[in-house]
């Protein structure tokens, strides 16, 4: 799957999965064998014939934060009763939620909202959800779709960056150049845009080096499948919610205030 049209999504999905997926249109899932067990792994790709014409690319609009939580939630039922429940992966690459009147009119927050829970609830119910980004993961669409992850990992390759918004957004909203966006990103790690300072802010679990990732080799993808496998044994070890994000050391350098408006916050919240 080499075409330059299809979306870093479908690809990955592809290369992971293996199978044709399970459905069509902007959310598209698969299960398939990881570390010796299945797994289910999910993407959103562009949807050219989309009814609503701010959701033709690769974004979470009313229909894929809906459509992301349909796999989810089928997941968990189906593992209800099973002692070890499938890890589910989700693929990123969205460049942002669906900005429009209808979207906002219709309710986007609520879709991307059905989204986050059902991510979150699977997580809590033991699914080890683990996002392997390998394109933008952009605003509002990476909150739905990978930030409630037990781990995520990432490809270091040029087009993969985590940030509210775009260059040219945030530039335009600052009244700054681009490449003064880019000097600032230097020195205030949140304002990056590179893989390497998102990971500085304790967020990032892996940074997955020398991987092609518009068209990885037989050998990248078995990279990725074993930092994959390693996550989802690290996430079945460790507690079910996000609290390693603040314990590890990349966050004790970066986020101290954070730790310590959370340490004070809680101080007060328990006080007699």
């Amino acid at each position: 799957m080499s075409d330059t049209t299809v979306s870093r999504g479908a690809r990955w999905l592809h290369a992971l999965a293996g199978a044709e997926a399970q459905d069509s249109g902007p959310v598209r899932h698969a299960d398939a064998e990881l570390g010796g067990e299945t797994s289910r792994f999910i993407t959103v790709v562009p949807d050219p014939d989309n009814r609503f014409p701010q959701a033709r690319d690769n974004v979470v609009g009313l229909e894929q934060g809906w459509r992301l939580a349909q796999p989810v939630r089928s997941a968990m039922a189906a593992d209800a009763s099973s002692a070890t429940r499938r890890p589910i992966i989700a693929i990123v690459d969205v460049k942002s939620q669906a900005y429009g009147y209808r979207e906002e009119m219709l309710g986007i927050h609520l879709a991307c909202a059905a989204a986050v829970d059902a991510y979150a609830s699977a997580r809590l119910a033991g699914h080890p959800v683990i996002a392997l980004i390998v394109g933008p993961a952009m605003s509002g669409a990476f909150l739905a779709h990978g930030y409630q992850a037990s781990r995520i990992v990432a490809l270091d390759a040029a087009g993969t960056m985590v940030h509210a918004m775009g260059r040219e957004a945030a530039a335009r909203v600052t009244r700054r150049s681009v490449e003064d966006l880019d000097a600032l990103g230097e020195t205030i790690v949140p304002m990056s845009y590179s893989m390497t300072s998102f990971g500085k802010l304790g967020l990032l679990d892996q940074l997955i080096e020398g991987v092609d990732a518009d068209a990885p080799s037989d050998e990248q993808t078995a990279r990725v499948r074993d930092v994959l496998a390693h996550m989802v044994r690290e996430a079945r070890a460790q507690p079910r919610d996000l609290s390693h994000r603040l314990r590890n050391d990349a966050a004790t350098r970066t986020r101290t205030a954070s730790i310590e408006v959370r340490r004070r916050l809680a101080q007060q919240w328990n006080a007699d």
